[in-house]
């Protein structure tokens, strides 16, 4: 196996992990399943900004599938006694979770395929 490959495999299992800790966070808050499976593909509304071209979308893409936005709504959840955010911060945490396990990584300017992950 290539260094490249491991360090690719490595990336999808990150992915993976952070989508079963979210799962699990979720389920241990008691939240409820049918918002859940509703919401969790909400974030990639942000793929519209394709229509406007790679530049834009790369851009809008990026800006909703990094974990800086989940985990904000995490802290502010826990520091003010906010369940919503919460359940928000880790419905968003899973989907960007399933997004690296499956190889979409953040996005180039070039084209949708083009992430940091490799080429999808």
């Amino acid at each position: 196996m290539s260094n490249t490959s491991l360090v690719k495999r490595l990336l999808h299992a990150e992915g993976l992990g952070l989508l079963l800790i979210a799962v699990l966070g979720y389920a241990w808050q008691g939240f409820s399943w049918w918002q859940f499976g509703l919401a969790l593909f909400v974030p990639d509304m942000v793929m519209l900004g394709y229509l406007w071209g790679p530049k834009v979308g790369s851009l809008c893409y990026n800006f909703g599938h990094i974990t800086l936005w989940p985990l904000s709504f995490l802290a502010l959840g826990v520091l003010n006694d906010w369940p919503v955010g919460l359940q928000i911060g880790l419905i968003w945490l899973a989907h960007i979770g399933l997004d690296r396990m499956l190889g979409y990584g953040l996005k180039y300017p070039t084209q949708f395929k083009d992430t940091h992950l490799g080429r999808v």
